[in-house]
């Protein structure tokens, strides 16, 4: 499946829109973790465990959003975004929405 965020994939042509599809998920570090990453945050520099986790966030993300593209019979999603709200103290919702496109 082609997951872009154009408006269009280079040389195809949408053949029918679909709808919104969208995946999230809500990750948190366990607490050892948190107290790591509060002491980098003393001392500056990148917070590893924090990196770790948004990317694993935006990996399940996408993985949920191309299944709910799936599901409606879709060859590709366009105009993909990503969206990150913190839910409570250490832990963060990450959603992934795009079109779902039948393409030709």
């Amino acid at each position: 499946m082609m997951v872009v965020t154009s408006d269009h994939i280079e040389g195809k042509k949408v053949a029918k829109t679909l709808g919104m599809v969208k995946g999230n998920t809500i990750r948190a570090k366990h607490i050892g973790k948190d107290i790591v990453a509060g002491l980098r945050n003393i001392v500056g520099g990148e917070i590893k465990e924090y990196t770790e986790m948004m990317a694993e966030s935006r990996e399940e993300s996408v993985r949920r959003m191309v299944e709910d593209a799936e599901k409606l019979g879709a060859d590709g999603i366009i105009n993909v975004r990503f969206s990150t709200s913190m839910v409570m103290g250490g832990a963060a919702e990450l959603l992934a929405y795009g079109t779902a496109v039948k393409l030709k």
